[in-house]
C-alpha cells in the first residue's frame, strides 16, 4: 500500500525530543490522549525510544542528550508542529486544559470548517488538534 508503512502501519511519525521524556509521556498521554504503545529505557531510565498512538498515527518519542545521529541533528532544531486530526475537539481541549496543557488558542471554528485548538508541550512543540483531515487520495 502506497503511503503507509504497510500491514496498516502510518507511513509518517513525528519524532520528538524531549529534556524530560519521562514527563512528556506523561503529558502527551495524561494530557493530551495519546496512548503509550510501547517505551524502551536505559538501565538508568533514560528513554531511548517511545511510541504514542492517536488517531491512527504515531510519534516517536526520545531522550534528549543520549548520544547518536539524531540526538546531534535535533540538538539545535527548534519545536516542531504536529497536527492530530480529533473527532471531539472541545472534549479534547478540556482534558488537555484539565492535565494543565498550556493552552495557545481554545477550540475554535475556522473559515475551512475545521474546529481546532493549538496547544504547547513541555518541550515547546506545538500540538494542533482539529477535526481537519487532510485528502491525500492514497488508497
Amino acid at each position: 500500500m502506497a503511503g503507509t508503512g504497510g500491514g496498516g502501519r502510518p507511513g509518517i511519525c513525528p519524532t520528538l525530543l524531549y529534556t524530560d521524556a519521562k514527563a512528556a509521556i506523561r503529558q502527551l498521554t495524561e494530557g493530551l490522549g495519546f496512548t503509550e504503545l510501547s517505551v524502551y529505557e536505559t538501565a538508568d531510565g533514560t528513554v531511548l525510544h517511545a511510541e504514542l498512538v492517536q488517531a491512527g498515527g504515531v510519534v516517536m518519542v526520545g531522550s534528549k542528550g543520549r548520544g547518536g545521529p539524531l540526538d546531534a541533528a535535533l540538538e539545535h532544531a527548534g519545536p516542531a508542529g504536529v497536527y492530530v486530526v480529533v473527532d471531539d475537539v472541545d472534549t479534547h481541549h478540556e482534558r488537555a486544559a484539565a492535565h494543565g496543557v498550556e493552552i495557545l488558542m481554545p477550540p475554535a471554528d475556522q473559515d475551512y470548517g475545521a474546529r481546532e485548538y493549538l496547544a504547547r508541550d513541555a518541550g515547546g512543540n506545538i500540538w494542533s488538534f482539529g477535526t481537519y483531515a487532510p485528502e491525500t487520495g492514497v488508497v
